[in-house]
């Protein structure tokens, strides 16, 4: 079975997918998107589904540090609940606190140029968000 994660972001959603086994995480695209017209990107992440043969979604959720959720929590939740609705898969909500951060820090050791970072932070969060979901299976 292959799971997809998703870094939802209010301009970009980072997707990676997984092995047909559930073993390692590998990130494959950035989507542009708009956060305010919630189905902008379901046309790509249809094509992604179909072409992947994707069962099930993994979908960062960004916590306070304290544990609690702020607005882009409640927005990942309501797209969780909008990628069931839509596509009509099973989502898993996983706490993606610092991912996005550790991405940077991966790539700035990598000495990867800002401009390249920028187009490939999204996906590399989504692929340390599937990982992590996957780990601990």
């Amino acid at each position: 079975m292959k799971i997809m994660g998703l870094d939802v972001g209010s301009k970009t959603i980072g997707v990676a997918v997984s092995d047909g086994l559930g073993w390692t995480a590998q990130g494959l695209t950035t989507i542009k998107w708009d956060e305010n017209e919630i189905d902008s990107a379901d046309i790509q992440l249809k094509e992604i589904i179909k072409e992947h043969h994707v069962e099930k979604v993994v979908i960062g959720l960004p916590k306070n540090m304290n544990g609690s959720i702020g607005e882009r929590g409640e927005a990942s939740i309501s797209y969780a609940e909008h990628i069931e609705k839509v596509h009509g898969l099973p989502t898993v909500l996983w706490d993606e606190r610092l991912t996005t951060m550790a991405a940077e820090r991966v790539l700035l050791e990598a000495d990867v140029s800002r401009k390249k970072r920028k187009k490939v932070i999204d996906k590399m969060a989504a692929m340390m968000i599937l990982q992590g979901y996957l780990d601990q299976k």
